[in-house]
């Protein structure tokens, strides 16, 4: 007996002897001065992505994690459960091309990317058209979009790799389905506009510096024909006096009308058109970029354009393409009390979507406007609607927190809806409610909030809540459903999604109101958030997680750092950590309208330093149990800015919680990425939450 304990004690102690320590990252005496401001930058060596030091303190790092992670013993059994209620058939709205054939996505249930599907008709034998899980062994491949020529000859498709921002076009020949020799690399943020045989797209110059993370600049659009050489390719536009702007080219339909978007200066864009019938050169229709200015259909001359130029709410109003200045601009839709979402065209009317309270309010009326009717949508949720002017079809998807995604079908003459493709999941949501509350933030404004969680449950503050929100760049956060939320609500989790402002859910007023020097905005009404939720006997701090990616994870950053005492548990997503230095990495610029910079005065850069969280965090603090997350591929938001945060955080933390970080390896900023990883990153998540929230699974 004796023997046998002294053995189970050396094994323990060999174990932890074994067990990885947290990586001590080495200091330098970076300093930055700013407007005659210190600011020490110690662990500056690791916005270096190339460097042997930052790779040995990423594995170090990753093996750290990882070991914590092993240690949670239901962690394999989230995975299997993710996995389980993600597999079932997952299909997208067709779409009818000028060739007679319907096309769609689809997922089978597990396939890490969806696969674009070919129909003679809407109730024919679907045909594989392009599977990108075929480009890549493990699925780092991902679809980025699709361009058909407008005599659907041929097929552009754009692909990204380890989900980099980075995109390369190829080209398939859509009567033999053979894919064509034309390659075109170093393109992003890019369509394809086709014009003859052949279509513009829009790229930076290869990079000189094998980082990734060096700042992108000079966009430039070429003029590419089919059947030859990138090298040949025509440059049609580049504007090196202004090297921080996005510039992209569009055409119409019919190749009648060329549009040419400006972006990056400010938070709105200028649009110029070129009459392609007539001749002549692009006419700049906007005064500036103050607005945003997007056209959603021509008909002859008439110009619809969807704008918030006058009108925070944003309306809808035309343009003569013979005179499209501003100035001429006609108002078609006034702008309403709620927020215009999107307009677009079926037969010979328009569908006007509106988000009321962050949910989709749908109506159709006459192209003039006129006699408008309501669409009656399943419910409180958000619905998309696919449809093409002068075509009878139409079809719109619908999604709430606790009904997945659905396809309908809509009669525009009857406004009668059927489903058209419901998906069959083994899972049970019946025991799941959802409602909408709201609460004051600090300064008094009036802040919504959606609730999920199980039907019957007990406001006795015990409940573990996820708190997610993301506050910025004018974008909404409406009900969606996630299988990934399944595991957490079946265990008594309450998910809980906060419409701060920075976003559009009431409009440009509300972005603004969470930009630059009013970003503090977002972070009070998070906290507000948090802080309802607990007086209202939802939850209570020991039983708190707050999540938030990208601009999201720069929310989770600010809250966590300002009031540790608020939460247990803090999950930044690749997040921007670092708000001084923001702007020199890739198109991290592109941010200046919504955030301001360090350079802008002495003003701005006191303003970013008082929230910036890698600034905010100090020694001796007991912060909650973090759980940074990044990839390796991240040329969105640069993994320095976790990387950072993480040190400096481990360097800072007083009390016992555990601060690691997950660095995702053949991974970007999340969009495309395969299936299989997703929700291997999100076991992690939500076995780490549960953990140090002292839930079972």
């Amino acid at each position: 007996m004796r023997k046998t304990v002294l053995f189970v004690a050396m094994s323990a102690l060999v174990i932890a002897s074994c067990a990885p320590q947290v990586p001590q990252a080495r200091k330098d005496g970076t300093v930055d001065e700013y407007f005659g401001t210190e600011v020490a930058d110690p662990y500056r060596w690791l916005e270096d992505d190339n460097s042997a030091e930052t790779a040995a303190w990423v594995e170090a790092e990753n093996r750290y994690t990882q070991h914590y992670l092993s240690k949670i013993p239901f962690r394999g059994k989230l995975l299997d459960r993710l996995m389980e209620v993600a597999n079932y058939e997952k299909v997208g709205t067709p779409t009818l091309k000028r060739n007679g054939k319907w096309y769609f996505y689809k997922n089978d249930g597990l396939q890490n990317q969806s696969v674009l599907y070919e129909m003679d008709s809407l109730d024919g034998e679907p045909r594989v058209l392009l599977d990108p899980n075929t480009l890549s062994t493990d699925g780092t491949v991902a679809l980025k979009g699709v361009f058909f020529s407008n005599d659907c000859k041929y097929m552009a498709y754009s692909i990204s790799r380890s989900g980099s921002d980075w995109e390369e076009f190829y080209v398939m020949d859509l009567q033999t389905k053979e894919l064509l020799p034309d390659h075109i690399e170093w393109a992003k943020f890019s369509e394809a506009a086709w014009r003859g045989d052949g279509f513009y797209y829009s790229a930076y110059d290869a990079p000189e510096s094998s980082e990734f993370s060096s700042k992108n600049e000079v966009h430039k659009i070429y003029y590419h024909r089919i059947g030859t050489p990138q090298s040949e390719d025509e440059l049609f536009f580049s504007n090196p006096d202004e090297p921080l702007r996005f510039y992209i080219l569009s055409i119409n339909e019919e190749e009648t009308m060329a549009f040419l978007f400006e972006e990056g200066a400010d938070l709105g864009n200028n649009l110029y058109v070129k009459d392609l019938v007539r001749g002549g050169d692009f006419i700049q229709m906007t005064p500036d970029m103050k607005s945003t200015c997007y056209p959603v259909e021509t008909d002859g001359d008439k110009i619809f354009i969807y704008t918030n130029a006058g009108a925070p709410m944003n309306r809808l109003m035309t343009a003569d393409v013979r005179k499209p200045q501003q100035a001429n601009w006609k108002v078609l839709v006034p702008e309403a009390d709620c927020v215009l979402d999107g307009v677009i065209f079926v037969a010979d009317k328009m569908i006007l979507s509106y988000s009321e309270d962050a949910s989709t309010h749908a109506y159709i009326c006459a192209l003039d406007g006129s006699g408008r009717q309501e669409i009656q949508l399943p419910g409180v949720g958000s619905a998309g609607f696919n449809c093409r002017k002068g075509e009878p079809w139409c079809f719109y998807s619908y999604a709430s927190f606790t009904v997945p995604g659905t396809i309908y079908t809509l009669d525009p003459q009857t406004l009668e809806s059927k489903v058209y493709r419901e998906p069959k999941t083994a899972f049970d949501l019946s025991g799941l409610e959802s409602r909408q509350v709201f609460f004051a933030s600090k300064d008094g404004t009036r802040i919504p909030m959606f609730l999920t969680y199980r039907k019957g449950i007990e406001l006795d503050g015990s409940n573990p809540v996820y708190l997610y929100g993301y506050g910025g760049f004018n974008v909404s956060l409406p009900p969606s459903f996630s299988t990934t939320r399944i595991p957490w609500l079946e265990s008594g989790g309450i998910y809980a999604q906060v419409n701060l402002r920075g976003g559009s859910e009431y409009g440009e007023a509300w972005h603004l109101a969470g930009t630059k020097m009013n970003k503090q905005n977002v972070f009070d009404d998070f906290i507000a958030a948090a802080e309802w939720l607990i007086a209202e006997g939802w939850t209570s701090p020991e039983k708190l997680a707050i999540v938030g990616g990208s601009n999201g994870g720069l929310l989770v950053g600010a809250c966590m750092t300002q009031r540790p005492d608020l939460y247990a548990v803090a999950i930044p997503e690749v997040g921007v950590m670092d708000m001084l230095r923001y702007h020199k990495f890739t198109i991290g610029w592109n941010w200046a309208p919504d955030y301001g910079t360090s350079e802008d005065s002495p003003e701005m850069f006191r303003y970013l330093l008082g929230y910036s969280p890698l600034h905010n965090l100090k020694p001796g603090v007991s912060y909650p149990a973090t759980l940074v997350t990044t990839a390796d591929h991240d040329d969105r938001v640069v993994p320095a800015h976790s990387f950072k945060f993480a040190a400096t955080l481990q360097e800072c933390n007083a009390g016992p919680n555990p601060a690691l970080i997950r660095i995702d390896a053949k991974a970007g900023h999340g969009g495309g990425k395969p299936l299989a990883k997703a929700l291997e990153e999100q076991a992690d998540i939500y076995a780490f939450i549960m953990k140090n929230l002292g839930m079972e699974y």
